[in-house]
Order: C-alpha cells, then sequence, then structure tokens
C-alpha cells in the first residue's frame, strides 16, 4: 500500500532560488493582470509593510482569491497555511498550484510538529508567512471568533503580524471591470504583545478597513476559563 504523502512538511529546499522566481513570474504575468482587469483591484498600505521577511500576513477570509491578492498587495512570496483537503481537491490547476506556489498543509483538527518545522524553515528563507486566522471563508460581514494559531507561530519565532483586508468582495467576477475590491494593508502588530491584545488588535484593524462588525470581545471573553 503507497504511503500517504505528508503535505504538512516542506523545507527550506522547496523555497529555493526557482520556486522564488515562478512565483514572483506568477504575480506578474497572471495574477496582476488578472485581479486588475477582472476586479480592478486597489492596494493601499503599502507604506506599512516591513523591510524583514519574518512577518506573519493575517488577512480576513472571503474568498479562494484572497492568497494571491495578499501576495500582490505585499509584492512578496508568502507561503500560506492551507487546509490539507486543498492538496487532495479534483481540480488538478488547483492542487498544482498550492503545491508550486508553497502552500503547505494543516490539519485544523490535529496540529503536527512538521507544521513547526515547515514554518521554521519557512523563516530561514526570504519567503514570509500567510495565515487566515478565521481558518475557512467567512461569508458573514462579522470578525467574531479566530484560531489563534498565528499568534502562537508569532512568538515562537519573533515574527510581527501584518493585517491585511479583502475589502469590497462580493462575488468572483464572470466579466472585465465586474467588480471592484481594494486590499488594505495595516500598521504591523508586534509578537511581544499579549495574546489577546494581538487579537483585539487584528481584529480591530481589520473590522476598521473592511466595515465589518467586530465582535471579538465575546470571543475573548469565551477563552476566559471560569
Amino acid at each position: 500500500m503507497e504511503k500517504e504523502k505528508n503535505y504538512n512538511r516542506r523545507t527550506e529546499k522547496d523555497y529555493n532560488i526557482f520556486r522564488t522566481l515562478f512565483y514572483m513570474v506568477f504575480l506578474t504575468l497572471v495574477v496582476y493582470p488578472v485581479t486588475k482587469l477582472m476586479y480592478n483591484v486597489k492596494i493601499e498600505g503599502r507604506e506599512n509593510l516591513p523591510e524583514n521577511s519574518r512577518v506573519i500576513y493575517a488577512g480576513n477570509h472571503v474568498s479562494y482569491i484572497d492568497p494571491p491578492l495578499i501576495s500582490l498587495a505585499a509584492w512578496k512570496n508568502i507561503a500560506y497555511m492551507a487546509k490539507q483537503e486543498l492538496f487532495k481537491d479534483k481540480d488538478k490547476l488547483l492542487r498544482f498550484l498550492v503545491h508550486i506556489l508553497g502552500a503547505f498543509a494543516v490539519n485544523r483538527e490535529k496540529p503536527e510538529i512538521a507544521t513547526f518545522k515547515t514554518v521554521k524553515s519557512i523563516f530561514n528563507t526570504s519567503w514570509s508567512l500567510g495565515i487566515f486566522p478565521q481558518g475557512k471563508i467567512v461569508k458573514e460581514p462579522v470578525i467574531s471568533q479566530i484560531h489563534k494559531g498565528f499568534i502562537m507561530f508569532a512568538k515562537k519565532f519573533k515574527a510581527d503580524i501584518v493585517p491585511v483586508a479583502i475589502c469590497g468582495f462580493d462575488g468572483y467576477a464572470k466579466k472585465l471591470f465586474e467588480k471592484h475590491i481594494t486590499v488594505k494593508i495595516g500598521k504591523p502588530i508586534s509578537y511581544m504583545l499579549d495574546e489577546n491584545e494581538i487579537v483585539r488588535e487584528w481584529a480591530k484593524q481589520i473590522s476598521e478597513f473592511t466595515g465589518f462588525e467586530n465582535k471579538i470581545e465575546d470571543f475573548i471573553k469565551e477563552q476566559i476559563p471560569v
């Protein structure tokens, strides 16, 4: 019986010069023209981008095009943490892009040590880490709960968090200039802050950018042991 491939583990060799160059070519020749022509994409806040690569880009999650939009906005090689189901999706093109663009799988029910090793490998290269704290696509305009794993990685690897908001998404475009999306880059959040302060600041910036209702305090209260 063939051993199942482990999509959780990536090493520094996976983020080599060839994948790095392919990534930037893909952003330049595919992501930029498609998002510009189909979504009239605008980018704000690039002055907030840190110079170093030891950064976690943490965005709200409204669609499957969020990863390329965030990478375009930051103009960085970003390795995204993705649900493991994507690596086995029936769509061969999607599977190919998820793999070739450096994403790695995570078991949301039972995180593995391989995930920590992969994040360490990423930070040993010129790449940055991308995470969606909400853990899944959320269509409701509310910031109400998140997964705190990105904070754990931030503190473990001393990486500041850059909130990135996808604003105005209301469906996938089917014709030219049909939709309008703005990607807003927020001010970096220090990994040295208290865990709940990081949660509050991320939700605050995303909420202010998107106009989504901020109900994160209810989530924080639920996490406090009785």
